[in-house]
């Protein structure tokens, strides 16, 4: 077993650091082939250890010792087991359709993909704050490569530097929380003792979590860096949005979720700040007119009810929830990738029916978006309803934010789904300078078709086999109802839209399309500080180089003053101290001749001289 893991944690890492130091520019088949082949066989090792956590008493662990008790530990318990496979699963579908991309078959961006995978499977099964450290930094690093990966497009460099920033600003918390952790005693650092440290550092430590968690998911007040994102490469954003970066800091909720609970606040602010993102970006979600901004908006939607979910103590269902989005969400970024490589634009208007004219695309891309409005019987349906199971009956408010969240998913994936299934008016696809393709990319083709399965049942067998807890009859019905009637009310506007005459609407509109300025505060408020730091640092460490040189230059000339006025008026002196010591030795020598007459004579003198002295002092004491 412990074999098993550690393949599982070492092969895609070894793999993708190959790539990327031996062959980062060499692009082709063999380098694609060698990615898709490494992340298939860790997708086959997570089923295999997923099936022996199954049967084994014994959860598998590895562990690498650090400092003392202190350890990189890494356990596949049954929540890992689950995620892991999905992680590397869709990993391996994500290269998949990348492979149908020219630009990206380079080494350079297999290896980082790998890396990227690599990474989230150690987050998902550390078991202490030190093994959760090292690939939560190694996926903020990575991901601003895959963001930036297109070097031709001038908008990717401040947009990865945006999402780089963002996430690394609320990353400080992480190290709070270990600082807190080893100030508290924690046991060996392990996340399942974090909730039995001492009252202040527990408090410390979990907010320092929660910040960490906030900023890695996109949920507010961090969740413009997403919208930048969405420049990168769209397997880039399958990755990111469905298995890894986003929903990491879902799963450290749901693993601290005991230690949010013992706080005592810790757990309901999770709960409120999931409900609140769920709603206001649902809001953005449903105005977009870009498709992958849409998608982007959905996603931290859709993470806020995972949060939610950790919050209320529903884990199972947040857990549930995560699965059933990761596939349903890299089924939609893969589709919406494969029309911008044949249509070459990612606005929903433009393109009008696409769907169509890509009929296997259009319907994986439906069960998807019919999954992701939360329709009956689809995956998701099931998922977000167990969630919302489990928020409090006597909390209402957090009880119709989930339901309006809901129906603004439903809104969201019904609008997409509208514009890509109606008919042309015009031949609007936009044609560059190269010949455009005719159809969406074989391997892309693949990779949403294999999804669309999972995308469709991955929640309703989670409930069956009890993996995910079943809401009762009367909520599944409520939440039906109302995905049903806000999907049939979105389709209906769309198609007969309602002339308003306040001009309030369209603007609240474009408002909620620039994801409501939460960019513009995003830049003002970290992106512009950090970089103004950056500067001044640098302008800091350039005086300081200019200054080594002259400290330098001075250290040899004061060594040269030192030497001229004290040392060598303290060398002489010295010499003299030492000659005069030589002399009195030379007369202390001069009695010593070895003639016993002259020592009686000397004895003589000396007692003659004593004898005067005492005579006098004699006499003196008698006078």
């Amino acid at each position: 077993m412990t074999l098993l893991l550690a393949l599982l944690l070492t092969l895609p890492v070894l793999a993708g650091l190959l790539l990327l130091s031996a062959f980062p520019r060499v692009q082709g088949v063999l380098v694609v082939a060698a990615g898709w082949v490494t992340a298939a066989v860790t997708a086959v090792v997570a089923v295999e250890l997923a099936a022996v956590v199954g049967r084994a008493p014994v959860a598998p662990t590895l562990s690498v010792p650090l400092l003392g008790p202190i350890a990189f530990r890494y356990t596949v318990d049954g929540l890992a087991a689950v995620l892991v496979v999905t992680v590397a699963v869709i990993g391996a579908l994500v290269l998949l359709a990348a492979a149908g991309e020219p630009r990206l078959r380079e080494g350079r961006f297999v290896g980082a993909v790998l890396v990227f995978v690599a990474a989230m499977l150690a987050t998902v099964t550390a078991a202490t704050l030190p093994a959760l450290l090292a690939p939560w930094e190694v996926m903020g690093a990575v991901s601003w490569v895959l963001i930036a990966f297109d070097r031709r497009d001038p908008a990717v460099g401040p947009a990865a530097t945006r999402a780089f920033l963002t996430t690394r600003t609320a990353d400080v918390g992480l190290y709070v929380a270990v600082g807190a952790a080893l100030a508290a005693g924690v046991p060996g650092l392990a996340l399942a003792a974090t909730a039995d440290a001492p009252g202040g550092w527990r408090d410390l430590l979990a907010a320092g979590l929660v910040v960490a968690a906030l900023g890695k998911s996109a949920q507010l007040p961090f969740s413009a860096w997403l919208s930048g994102a969405m420049v990168g490469p769209s397997p880039v954003s399958a990755l990111l949005h469905s298995a890894t970066m986003v929903a990491a800091g879902a799963v450290l909720l749901v693993r601290v979720g005991p230690l949010l609970a013992a706080t005592g606040w810790a757990a309901t602010l999770v709960a409120w700040v999931g409900a609140l993102t769920a709603v206001v970006l649902g809001v953005v979600a449903a105005t977009q007119r870009d498709l992958k901004q849409l998608l982007a908006a959905s996603t931290c939607a859709q993470v806020g009810l995972m949060v939610l979910g950790a919050g209320v103590g529903a884990t199972a269902g947040a857990a549930g929830l995560l699965v059933a989005h990761a596939a349903v969400k890299a089924l939609l970024f893969l589709a919406a990738g494969g029309w911008l490589a044949v249509l070459r634009t990612r606005s929903l208007p433009v393109l009008r029916g696409a769907a169509r004219r890509h009929p296997v695309v259009g319907v994986a891309f439906t069960v998807g978006a019919a999954a992701l409005a939360g329709v009956p019987p689809l995956s998701i349906w099931w998922t977000k309803d167990a969630v919302l199971a489990g928020v409090p009956l006597g909390d209402g408010l957090l009880t119709v934010a989930g339901l309006l969240a809901t129906a603004l998913s439903a809104v969201a994936a019904t609008r997409a789904a509208w514009f890509l299934w109606r008919p042309t008016r015009s031949p609007s696809i936009r044609r560059g300078a190269d010949r455009p393709r005719r159809h969406v990319p074989v391997a892309v083709t693949a990779a949403v078709v294999v999804l669309a399965v999972p995308a469709a049942a991955v929640g309703g067998v989670g409930v069956w086999t009890g993996l995910v807890p079943r809401a009762d009859a009367g909520e599944l019905v409520t939440t039906g109802v109302v995905v049903v009637f806000a999907a049939a009310a979105a389709w209906a506007l769309h198609s007969r839209p309602i002339r308003l005459g306040s001009a309030v609407l369209p603007r609240l509109a474009a408002a909620a399309r620039g994801w409501l300025g939460l960019e513009a505060a995003t830049r003002a408020v970290v992106v512009r500080p950090v970089l103004a730091l950056a500067r001044v640092l640098d302008r800091a460490d350039g005086a300081l180089g200019a200054a080594l040189p002259r400290a330098a230059e001075t250290v040899p000339r004061l060594a040269r003053e030192v030497d001229r006025r004290g040392e060598r008026p303290l060398a002489a002196a010295v010499s003299g101290v030492a000659g005069g010591v030589r002399r009195l030795g030379d007369l202390a020598r001069r009695p010593q001749t070895g003639q016993q007459h002259q020592y009686y004579a000397q004895g003589v003198v000396v007692l003659g001289t004593l004898g005067v002295l005492v005579a006098v002092l004699v006499v003196t004491g008698v006078r």
